[in-house]
């Protein structure tokens, strides 16, 4: 039997990395590389750089050109509501905000809407544990 985890990682193809840096000390250039190896597409979203892995980058969720599965929330929690609202009217699956971002208002929204939400947690650490 899988979990809810397991089906989202393993159905998705594309994640969308909400403030992903092009600099690969930061966690978040970290968790996309590793997202990257492991076959998913990854694209960034963040109006301060022109793109990282690779990978052009978007300054927001409704300029990319391609159906996105999961967006993984690299921003601080009183950030997080327009990224959300983005992804509920592009009617985006899953909204996975990373280790230390919560947002309880925005992930009821979501879930409301019928997207899947995980708050505080590592889409690297999760996939690792499912994936082994």
């Amino acid at each position: 039997m899988t979990d809810q985890i397991t089906e989202i990682l393993n159905a998705a193809k594309t994640v969308a990395v909400v403030g992903l840096s092009s600099n690969p000390m930061r966690p978040s250039y970290g968790v996309a590389a590793y997202l990257q190896m492991n076959g998913y597409r990854i694209i960034p979203v963040n109006p301060g750089i022109n793109g990282a892995l690779g990978e052009k980058a978007y300054p927001d969720l409704k300029s990319v050109p391609e159906k996105i599965d999961i967006v993984n929330i690299f921003r601080r929690s009183d950030q997080v509501a327009p990224v959300v609202d983005e992804a509920i009217s592009l009617n985006i699956p899953c909204v996975w905000m990373q280790e230390e971002v919560e947002d309880v208002v925005s992930a009821a929204k979501a879930r409301q809407a019928g997207i899947f939400v995980l708050m505080d947690s590592c889409i690297l650490k999760e996939h690792r544990k499912r994936h082994r």
